[in-house]
């Protein structure tokens, strides 16, 4: 929690508590669901927390902002961000059921109201949000195919409505047909962990 406060430093303490919880409750659901491998159960809250908040650093919501996490594995990002946003909706879907049943269980641990959490494919699911979030669950281009048509056509946020997506590594060719939409924020803009030297914030438009 340490790392995060660095980052974080005026955190209401009902958010400070609820985040402070996080490594417990993983370590716990994770001994009995494997949804994070054990080297990154050592770096726990750099590698999955504080990523997570660097779309807090990003952009801060406006109260009422609905979010979709798409292909959520075990939470991320959306639980850290649903508890530093506890005016703003989340609803986290993935296709796997044993992820799902972790994150309602850490949800539910923590009596965070403002998630849901479901098991479901994204082009299965009907409901439009000002944002879908997510962290590089496929190419690019593939995630905007399966999320075209999932957004609220009235922006409410300083950026315009779209997807927020959490990647790393080389991804110039994934990006370039969106070029004129997208923007990519480089995460050493707000951390200087070595773990951040490649990763990115993509922002595209809708």
């Amino acid at each position: 929690m340490e790392l995060i406060k660095k980052y974080f430093p005026n955190l209401d303490p009902s958010v400070e508590e609820k985040l402070s919880r996080l490594g417990d409750l993983y370590a716990d659901w994770n001994s009995k669901i494997n949804v994070i491998s054990r080297k990154d159960m050592d770096h726990f809250y750099e590698r999955h927390v504080l990523h997570s908040l660097g779309i807090a650093a990003f952009i801060q919501f406006e109260t009422g902002t609905q979010i979709l996490d798409v292909g959520c594995g075990g939470g991320f990002p959306g639980i850290p961000l649903a508890i530093m946003n506890p005016d703003c909706q989340f609803h986290l879907i993935d296709s796997i059921g044993k992820k799902i049943k972790v994150v309602k269980g850490v949800a539910e641990a923590l009596d965070l109201q403002n998630l849901t959490a479901e098991q479901i494919r994204v082009e299965n699911h009907p409901k439009q949000y000002d944002f879908i979030i997510s962290r590089a669950v496929t190419a690019f281009p593939d995630f905007v195919k399966l999320c075209h048509n999932k957004f609220l056509p009235t922006n409410k946020n300083a950026i315009t409505n779209g997807i927020i997506y959490l990647k790393g590594g080389d991804f110039e060719g994934e990006i370039k047909p969106f070029k004129n939409r997208a923007s990519v924020t480089p995460l050493t803009n707000y951390f200087e962990e070595e773990f951040f030297e490649t990763k990115k914030i993509i922002h595209l438009s809708m």
